[in-house]
């Protein structure tokens, strides 16, 4: 069984997912690809979870930029194929950004460039699992479930764009 938790930040509330496997979900306020359960929409309420104490402060560590890799047991859900993008995800370096055409030639399809952007949409831990850090060929910002505004201030914060501002914990 799920439970979940809600954390205030500078992007808005996060909700975090999980149960007893590992961290399923870090959604934010107005997320594009919610949980089908409602969680990481309007979800409210507090649940106490010891996976929740380290997966706030490991977030809280990031934000104040003295962490560049979470070390949180993930337990996300999806398709054999969107599990792996998610894990080609978690090998683009702090600080550094994949163009959507690179993910798929890393994945082993440089034509599969379609699906591999579907996948990173699906992304249900946004930030551990970095799909911020994937943009267009041609540099630009495309695409975040959880808004361009949070993907441009987390690419910031990385010191990858901008001009990132302050600390959300």
């Amino acid at each position: 069984m799920s439970v979940h938790t809600v954390v205030e930040s500078a992007l808005g509330g996060i909700t975090l997912v999980g149960g007893d496997e590992g961290l399923e979900g870090l959604y934010m306020a107005e997320h594009r690809h919610p949980r089908r359960d409602g969680f990481g929409q309007a979800a409210t309420g507090r649940e106490r979870h010891a996976l929740f104490d380290a997966a706030t402060a490991q977030l809280g560590e990031y934000f104040a930029g003295e962490r560049t890799r979470f070390d949180l047991v993930l337990a996300p859900h999806g398709t054999p194929f969107q599990l792996t993008v998610w894990n080609l995800l978690r090998r683009i370096e702090y600080g550094q950004t994949w163009s959507y055409r690179r993910l798929a030639e890393e994945y082993g399809n440089p034509k599969a460039v379609r699906a591999v952007a579907a996948a990173n949409a699906r992304n249900p831990l946004s930030i551990v699992v970095p799909c911020h850090r994937v943009i267009g060929s041609d540099g630009s910002l495309v695409g975040y479930g959880g808004g361009l505004w949070r993907k441009e201030f987390l690419l910031e914060l990385e010191g990858g764009r901008g001009t990132g501002q302050g600390t959300l914990f």
